[in-house]
């Protein structure tokens, strides 16, 4: 699973705006079309937990879990 700062890495690196810091990390992305997708970015470290994570890359990035690990240096080293 990723981790919380993976996941803020994606939205930089995949041109999602943040638009709003406090105890998380609050990020927009406006669509073609015009919507927004939004998704919240805990402060914390470690990991994101399974099901946690599947909401997230469904729900709310509306990628595939392949397009995440695409973006270049999304994954730590």
């Amino acid at each position: 699973m990723p981790s919380w700062k993976e996941l803020k890495r994606f939205c930089e690196k995949d041109g999602w705006e943040l638009y709003k810091t406090t105890d998380h990390y609050y990020y927009r992305k406006t669509m073609p079309d015009g919507t927004f997708k939004h998704t919240r970015v805990s402060m914390g470290t470690g990991e994101i937990k399974g099901n946690l994570w599947q909401v997230i890359l469904k729900r709310q990035l509306q990628v595939t879990y392949e397009y995440f690990n695409k973006l270049p240096n999304n994954k730590e080293n």
